[in-house]
């Protein structure tokens, strides 16, 4: 039995397949895992961890920039790269003979899915946004059903008689954190509301810049986790080392990444997160029961980080600011106002676990396992 996945080779898409192969395991599947996608050396490693096979692909993308640059990346694209991925995809489906393919989406997971249609391949599609991507929006076209995140009414562009809302698959062990073990982990003083601050997998500069300009009057009030990405980590501790006066430093806590087992007791332990507007971590947020504030990516595709975080925030869950509205002082009063008022903070947390899907990966390794039947 040959279970293959695919995706756009990026953390939102990588992390949802560990959680279903995960799951997967859990329930006694004896399965060979195997997942094609462009290369991406950070997810190749997570995904060889879990026991899954990888297969790099060629996988070119269509870029909506009107410039020359643009234009000639996209030539270059359409005649080589992708044919030459197309051409790969069909091999190894060929290969491996897999009995279902699983797509997170992504440009990546055009050519695999199109050449699984090809050879017959039961396709299971799933869509973490609210707004699609364009590789899902040509690819629901060669299945019957596809498995969405956010609640079927929201979610644009699909028929509603084609959806299945599942939520996005976490990894379970995320919700196993405790405040101990995050004191021990990033030395908390416990003296002050804890902050968490998350960009994403590879940090957020915009997101970093804010927190830069109020951090002295933020420390003042909180102590904070800072996930700053792998490549600012070091500028970052070095400009707030500058900024921090001696006395306060044990109340900032930067890190490059956070890693699964850290990830999870800061989760446990935070009062309040801040994080963008990605699918899965809104759904993490939401899994902790954590209020939030979400600053949404302000130019990412169909504008779905926007999407994404207006859609859980009118579920009273969190809290949406947008890059071109928000302030550095904005941000901080807005902070201090909700932990002046505790029972905001309570009503959030319990709006949160409302809409949290924690079982998601359960359901999507179970979809799966209906078409091995």
């Amino acid at each position: 039995m040959r279970i293959m996945f695919t995706g756009g080779g990026t953390a939102g898409h990588v992390f949802p397949i560990i959680a279903v192969v995960r799951e997967l395991n859990r329930m006694g599947v004896k399965a060979e895992y195997i997942y094609i996608g462009p290369k991406d050396d950070f997810g190749s490693m997570l995904l060889s961890q879990e026991g899954v096979k990888v297969k790099i692909i060629s996988s070119g993308k269509i870029r909506r920039y009107l410039n020359w640059r643009s234009a000639l990346y996209n030539s270059f694209d359409i005649l080589f790269k992708i044919p030459f991925g197309f051409a790969q995809s069909f091999f190894y489906i060929l290969l491996h003979s897999p009995n279902v393919i699983f797509s997170k989406g992504g440009y990546g997971s055009l050519a695999p899915i199109f050449c699984g249609w090809i050879l017959r391949r039961p396709i299971i599609l799933h869509e973490s946004d609210v707004a699609p991507g364009l590789a899902n929006k040509i690819l629901s076209r060669f299945t019957k059903q596809i498995l969405v995140s956010f609640p079927v009414p929201y979610t644009e562009y699909f028929s509603a008689a084609k959806m299945i809302s599942v939520g996005n698959p976490i990894r379970r062990e995320l919700l196993e954190g405790s405040k101990e073990g995050a004191a021990r982990i990033f030395e908390l003083s416990g003296e002050k509301p804890l902050i968490l601050i998350i960009g994403g997998s590879q940090g957020a500069q915009f997101i970093n810049n804010l927190i830069l300009n109020i951090l002295p009057q933020m420390i003042e009030n909180f102590e904070i986790i800072h996930q700053t990405g792998e490549k600012k980590y070091a500028e970052i501790k070095a400009e707030a080392r500058v900024i921090i006066a001696k006395e306060m430093d044990r109340y900032y806590h930067p890190v490059s990444f956070l890693r699964e087992i850290e990830l999870r007791e800061a989760y446990t332990a935070a009062d309040l997160i801040i994080s963008r507007g990605g699918s899965g971590s809104i759904f993490e947020i939401a899994a902790v029961g954590k209020a939030s504030i979400l600053i949404p990516l302000a130019n990412s595709a169909q504008d779905h980080q926007v999407k994404n975080s207006y859609t859980y925030a009118d579920r009273g869950a969190a809290i949406v600011m947008e890059e071109a509205n928000i302030a550095p002082h904005f941000l901080l009063e807005k902070m201090k106002n909700l932990f002046a008022r505790p029972e905001d903070l309570e009503r959030m947390s319990q709006n949160a676990h409302k809409f949290a899907k924690p079982d998601s990966a359960k359901l999507v390794a179970e979809y799966i396992l209906n078409y091995l039947k």
